[in-house]
């Protein structure tokens, strides 16, 4: 494909073929992601898009892949080749049509010269010209092909009448051409890079322990459940749980960020990051496409096949357009002819108007931008869903935060226990429970009775209430933790004696909650969690922005306000359900606010995906990352406004292009067609449009976040 017309008729073709339910076709990646009914014939599709002069591929996501950065190194090296032929041809002919004498020697010399340009070099152009002429189409190889014939043949007509002759011009259009081919080639695999680096990153090999022994292996032959040996400074061959051993693990390929994290017995470890210093054994979990690294490209690549809605209105003009300047490029020429009576004139203004315009650049606008941004935040730990998302997140205004996970660390301590139990009693029952529930509050009471020597007895059955607790059975006991609403639902008595221990907790700042079993609250837990170090930078970013914060928690109120008043939030919605933080969500966009939300857990799903733009922790959980647009790969809350200053950015550039784009358009051919612009010039200038808007997006690379 070589301009947004080829990527349109493919785009067309692919939907209307039966089974198929959407096709999106990417320019700047040369590639096509089709979303079928089951039973649907690949052959069909590779038959249908070869109907109509192109290839298909399908791509194994298991297998080896040529990427796109192989591929456009690839094109750049073809295209080097024919431009330097090309030059070496057209360079002495271009002397002699400026400084040799007007005699038939002359221009033969040239016509010989220009020959092996127009139709070795320029042979790619005719070629695909020639396929879209037999498909009754049209594209920028089109106008390419037909302005430098029409300057060769018409020098050809003209030369026994000793009249002047456009070879040189015919071997300028290809020449410079290519050229424009060589830097837009070399722009798209630097565009492309993001992937190609993760893809490197994978280890190739890896040392596995059978019976005791090591065996040498290539990736592909590790399955899940097999051991692998990892030496300090080897890449983890693949995501897996360390058997033997502790270490410090390199994670910066994953987070963005450069601190090693301490890994030991029965901690997760994910494939390609490095271990650093400690010999470990690690039980492999997930293997090929299933590992975390094959989730991160795979999201990499569907943002970058993913339209943004901007790029419809390119897409519309595009699919006119060619025809359009063939229109216009018959009309001038019919017109100079008929008004000045000039021939040789009427050709050299038509041939300018065929090769100054370039729907190549509308084409290349807006994917380029999509994969230079998507490409950047993949490597500081952002992963964008979809293309979509540039635009959403220019609009923002107000972004509401969870905070347990987010704002705060996560990491709760259990601060101080009030009951009229026996304490070690009130530990194994309540603890089990707690332990049991997986969520943060939980690990830290559990963590407290190991601290306390209380070994916890196994659990019959548990269930968490979103917002408000949790319930279970130890050993016979019907066992209560949570909020007053929970205790009284489940029947509890006793929850006004304990009423003024719990608020007296939550006034200094604590998150407290009631426990007891068999009918009766028998205490008070009072947590605390610490406040992220880097939440105050991050609210203070997005308040520079124009965005306003707000905290929604299921904690109460007196916590929920001190963490608010210390970083810096405007407003706080506590003791919020998992249901009342989407109701808040879909309130605010009510009110015809543009919302975000940040969060991480079970009980953020439901926001995450009423938002306008959700924000998830990649560390959390699977439903949350599901549910957001953006996934962060580490709970660092600063990820949340850059994230929506890098989605920012990648929207200004894509906006700029198609500026740029249909600006010289919209100029450039007027300015042709009043025959201002010689082909030579327009050649260059067409050339350059391409490059300039690939180029302006790999600025993007450059993006550091605000904190570095």
């Amino acid at each position: 494909m070589t301009c947004a017309t080829c990527a349109i008729r493919v785009e067309r073709i692919l939907s209307r073929q039966g089974g198929v339910e959407n096709a999106s076709v990417n320019l700047a990646s040369a590639t096509a992601a089709v979303q079928t009914h089951p039973g649907v014939d690949e052959q069909g599709l590779i038959a249908a898009v070869a109907g109509i002069g192109y290839g298909l591929t399908p791509r194994d996501p298991d297998g080896e892949r040529r990427d796109a950065v192989e591929m456009y190194s690839d094109e750049e090296r073809a295209q080097r080749r024919r431009f330097l032929i090309a030059a070496l041809f057209t360079t002495p002919a271009m002397l002699l049509h400026l400084f040799g004498p007007h005699e038939l020697w002359n221009s033969v010399a040239q016509g010989i010269l220009i020959t092996p340009v127009v139709f070795w070099a320029g042979w790619q152009y005719h070629l695909r010209a020639w396929k879209q002429a037999r498909n009754r189409s049209a594209n920028m190889d089109t106008l390419i092909s037909l302005g430098a014939l029409a300057a060769y043949l018409y020098s050809l007509a003209i030369l026994p009448t000793h009249g002047e002759v456009f070879f040189e011009t015919a071997g300028m259009i290809i020449t410079l051409i290519t050229l424009g081919k060589v830097f837009e080639a070399r722009a798209k695999g630097r565009a492309s890079s993001a992937v190609h680096a993760l893809l490197e990153l994978g280890a190739r090999q890896a040392t596995l322990l059978v019976e005791e022994r090591e065996q040498r292996v290539e990736i592909d032959q590790i399955f899940p459940g097999d051991l692998m040996l990892v030496r300090p400074g080897d890449r983890i061959p693949t995501d897996g749980v360390v058997e033997t051993g502790a270490s410090t693990v390199d994670e910066s390929m994953l987070t963005g960020e450069p601190q090693p994290v301490e890994k030991t017995v029965g901690d997760e470890v994910v494939g390609a990051t490095v271990n650093q210093s400690g010999r470990l054994v690690v039980r492999a979990t997930r293997v090929g496409s299933d590992t975390t690294l094959a989730s991160i490209v795979a999201l990499v690549e569907k943002a970058q096949g993913s339209k943004a809605p901007i790029q419809r209105l390119a897409d519309r003009y595009s699919a006119l357009f060619v025809r359009a300047v063939l229109l216009v490029a018959a009309i001038v020429f019919v017109l100079w002819l008929s008004l000045e009576g000039d021939l040789a004139r009427a050709v050299k203004v038509a041939v300018a108007v065929l090769i100054i315009a370039c729907p190549c650049a509308l084409g290349l606008a807006t994917p380029t931008a999509v994969m230079v941004g998507s490409g950047r935040g993949a490597e500081l730990g952002i992963l964008f869903k979809e293309a979509e998302v540039f635009e959403r997140a220019r609009t923002v205004d107000i972004l509401l935060f969870d905070k347990t996970g987010t704002i705060t660390d996560g990491r709760m301590s259990v601060r101080s226990i009030d009951t009229d139990a026996d304490r070690a009693e009130f530990f194994e029952i309540v603890g089990s429970v707690e332990s049991a529930s997986g969520h943060p509050i939980g690990a830290a009471v559990g963590l407290a009775a190991d601290e306390e020597g209380v070994r916890l007895p196994v659990v019959d059955e548990v269930e968490s209430h979103a917002g408000l607790g949790v319930t279970g059975t130890v050993d016979g006991h019907h066992v209560v933790v949570g909020s007053p609403a929970l205790m009284e639902r489940e029947g509890m008595d006793g929850v006004l004696r304990w009423q003024e221990t719990l608020r007296s907790k939550e006034s200094s700042g604590l998150t407290a909650f009631l426990a007891g079993w068999d009918g009766q609250v028998r205490g008070v837990i009072a947590v605390s969690d610490p406040i992220r170090n880097e939440a105050a930078p991050a609210v203070s970013r997005l308040h520079a922005a124009g965005i306003t914060t707000e905290l929604v928690t299921g904690d109460n109120e007196d916590a929920a306000n001190r963490v608010a008043t210390e970083v810096g939030i405007d407003r706080v919605l506590a003791r919020a359900t998992p249901a009342e933080k989407a109701e808040r969500v879909r309130n605010l966009q009510q009110e015809g606010q543009i919302v975000a939300f940040f969060g991480d857990g079970v009980n953020d799903a439901p926001a995450l995906t009423q938002a306008d733009l959700g924000l998830a922790v990649g560390s959390g959980t699977g439903v949350a990352i599901e549910a957001g647009d953006v996934v962060l790969l580490n709970d660092d809350p600063r990820l949340a406004p850059a994230a929506v200053d890098l989605a920012r950015a990648t929207y200004r550039t894509i906006r700029s292009n198609l500026i740029w784009a249909f600006l010289y358009n919209t100029l450039a051919i007027p300015i042709a067609a009043v025959g201002l612009l010689s082909p030579t010039i327009a050649a260059g200038a067409m050339a350059f449009s391409s490059v300039s808007v690939v180029l302006n997006a790999l600025r993007l690379r450059r993006y550091e976040p605000f904190w570095r």
